[in-house]
């Protein structure tokens, strides 16, 4: 590495000499860009030039970005591979550049910027305007790797933004810190971040124009948000999922970590607010899923759906997902729960038999697991297929290791799994198990029955592993009404019996008369259907 200093300065003269002498003290060449300073900042950063500081003076301001980029073509023709952007105005505590340029030596090809640190200098407005930059960033790149895009205390790897500056524009002005990081970023550049003191000096000279720069840096994120979305476009594949389990986890985990902590720090609805434009982007770019709810909506509520209605679709789920994460972190009331039928419940709750439990992705089932007492839930063993929810279990797991707990992997079941649940429902235990999806594997088995008025393919397996345990077998639904939900258990068989030459027969009457369940349920309320798959195009 090949390191130098960088400092723009427009009007800054009182402390630019201190800052320019700490980095010539850790052996640092330094340019410092005059971005149109009038006097006496102009005489005072002219009688920095000389031992080992290289002066560059634009006649005219043309801006905090314009003075860094130029500063950026300097060290590189100089022959310099890093660069070290600090301000002039000594608002950065300069202790914290030995731990900036470590940062770089371990990683040579990152952006190593300073995360501020401040003291109670921090004017409110600008606090609030840092923290609405640093939600649209998290937007922006999907990611939360970005803590602060706004503080101009790095180390820059000058290839890549001299690639970078070769084929996309930046911006010129206050606007320039958080372009250029998010665009490296969307390049592949890794991104460090090292905690920095900043504060503001008294009597300090701002530079930042509260209305023309608020309106570049708006302007700034509607583009790169634009932009991003373009690049989403772009990205998208054209071929359509043929099973659910390949339609991948839409979600990185930074991003669902974000939504966590909104949680954490706005409640319910101030989480929901911010996860509105999240949500958008994943209807727009989830094709296969937006088809998926439209088909689903359409049949219904046997009328064509606008397309807002699907959004309202997509919203729901995303306030599915964070009503557990609520549930499951202790932030759910009591009397979040409505117990339907409790008759059917209570005398499941007292009979020792094991049970099969069929649910499925109609509302939101595992909120009441959440909810139960610890020894009810300890009595269940949930059949789960995670590998296309991996980031949203880690999380969950993270936050509340009980969500993980009896949960069983049924991709690939063989007879050890059947062998263990025969144990688990001799002991008493219910075995969950979703209904409403085909089977993982191509050789599954699965009966083409009515639904909403169409023919939809429905796993055989609930059944077939019901006769296998050879134990009562109950439904349950778990839907939003209002400001909680409602619980409902019923008793669907007392047992399940298949008998020879006439298997096909039993399951497919089986399969139809939970099909009919479901679409009752279903019916009540469309928009808490959260299979996202094309359901009707899975017939054999």
């Amino acid at each position: 590495m090949n390191l130098c200093a960088i400092v723009p300065s427009h009007n800054h003269h009182t402390v630019i000499a201190s800052v320019v002498a700490r980095l010539r003290a850790l052996g640092l060449p330094v340019f410092v860009i005059d971005d149109g300073s009038s006097e006496p900042a102009r005489s005072a950063i002219a009688a920095l030039a000389g031992d080992g500081v290289t002066l560059r003076r634009f006649e005219d301001n043309q801006g905090k970005g314009a003075a860094v980029v130029d500063g950026f073509r300097l060290a590189a023709a100089a022959g310099f591979t890093h660069a070290v952007q600090v301000d002039a105005d000594g608002q950065h505590d300069l202790d914290a550049l030995p731990a900036l340029l470590a940062a770089a030596e371990e990683s040579p090809d990152a952006l190593v910027s300073g995360e501020p640190v401040y003291d109670a200098s921090m004017p409110l407005g600008r606090k609030i305007g840092r923290w609405i930059t640093h939600i649209w960033v998290w937007i922006e790149t999907l990611s939360l790797r970005i803590t602060d895009s706004m503080c101009g205390f790095r180390v820059y790897p000058l290839a890549a933004v001299l690639a970078l500056l070769a084929e996309e524009s930046v911006g010129r002005r206050m606007d320039f810190d958080t372009d250029i990081m998010v665009r490296l970023f969307w390049r592949g550049t890794p991104v460090r971040m090292v905690p920095v003191r900043v504060v503001y000096p008294p009597a300090n000279t701002s530079n930042f124009d509260m209305l023309r720069d608020n309106v570049r840096i708006s302007w700034m994120h509607t583009r790169l948000v634009l932009s991003m979305l373009c690049r989403q476009w772009c990205k998208r594949s054209p071929q359509v999922a043929s099973h659910w389990s390949a339609l991948g986890e839409r979600g990185a985990y930074w991003g669902l970590r974000f939504c966590a902590g909104a949680y954490r720090l706005l409640g319910r609805r101030g989480c929901l607010v911010f996860m509105a434009p999240i949500v958008f982007y994943f209807f727009a770019f989830g094709r296969q899923q937006r088809r998926a709810s439209q088909t689903f909506l359409s049949r219904a509520l046997n009328r064509p759906v606008r397309l807002r209605e699907s959004y309202r679709h997509f919203l729901g789920f995303a306030a599915r997902a964070l009503d557990t994460f609520i549930a499951w972190t202790g932030g759910a009331r009591a009397d979040a729960v409505h117990i339907a039928n409790g008759e059917v419940l209570a005398q499941a709750m007292t009979d020792p038999r094991g049970a099969v439990v069929v649910v499925s992705h109609l509302g939101n089932v595992d909120l009441a697991r959440a909810l139960m007492d610890p020894e009810t839930r300890q009595r269940l063993t949930v059949l789960v297929h995670t590998r296309h929810a991996v980031n949203y279990n880690r999380i969950l797991s993270e936050v509340c290791p009980e969500a993980a707990l009896n949960m069983v992997q049924v991709t690939e079941m063989g007879p050890a799994t059947a062998i263990d649940l025969k144990e688990r429902v001799e002991r008493g235990e219910w075995v969950v198990i979703a209904g409403d999806r085909t089977p993982v594997l191509s050789q599954g088995r699965v009966s083409v029955v009515p639904f909403l008025g169409h023919d939809a393919a429905f796993s055989q397996g609930p059944w077939i592993l019901a006769a296998v345990l050879d134990c009562p077998v109950y439904l349950l639904f778990c839907l939003r009404e209002g400001d909680h939900h409602t619980l409902t258990m019923e008793r669907f068989a007392e047992r399940i019996a298949l008998p020879r030459g006439h298997r096909e027969v039993v399951l497919h009457g089986y399969a139809t008369r939970y099909a009919g369940r479901l679409e009752d349920y279903a019916q009540r309320d469309p928009f808490q259907w959260f299979n996202f798959f094309d359901f009707w195009a899975m017939k054999p």
